[in-house]
């Protein structure tokens, strides 16, 4: 039936499995497109489809032991955990708007007003508080460290 252009249909099954990978983005996909690719080079020189067959597990075999972990390792790696919701104003620097007791008070933090406390030292207006946690809609400040200071 396609006599001549098994090249073509494992090119095809290529295009499948990349676009499937968009999807997952797991690296599985395209590891097995490149099996496809490799069948469909062996049918263009003109192997029987058992051979194509072969040359296709063969190469997405080897792709997926090979360059599939050293590519997941590397996407990881390079992208850092981002931190989401309050956790991510954890270390963030703001400023007292009012004084800051441990029964409470504001900071300006990321240019929004935040209900604080401190669990010590009163902080005065206009100082440079730490975001050392945050507890519920509170944040729990410090005195920020001047360095060199």
């Amino acid at each position: 039936m396609f006599e001549g252009h098994a090249w073509m249909v494992w090119l095809g099954v290529a295009l499948v499995l990349v676009a499937i990978e968009t999807l997952t983005v797991d690296f599985t996909f395209l590891m097995l497109a490149g099996g496809a690719a490799g069948a469909a080079v062996a049918a263009a020189f003109g192997a029987p489809p058992a051979v194509q067959a072969v040359v296709a597990a063969l190469v997405a075999v080897a792709l997926l032991a090979v360059v599939r972990p050293w590519l997941r390792s590397r996407f990881q790696a390079s992208s850092p955990t981002q931190l989401m919701g309050t956790a991510a104003h954890v270390g963030r620097s703001a400023v007292a708007l009012d004084r800051v007791t441990p029964e409470g008070g504001q900071v300006k933090l990321a240019g929004e007003t935040w209900s604080a406390r401190t669990l010590g030292d009163s902080i005065e207006p206009g100082e440079e508080v730490v975001v050392d946690s945050i507890d519920g809609a509170t944040a729990i400040v410090s005195r920020a460290h001047l360095v060199g200071g």
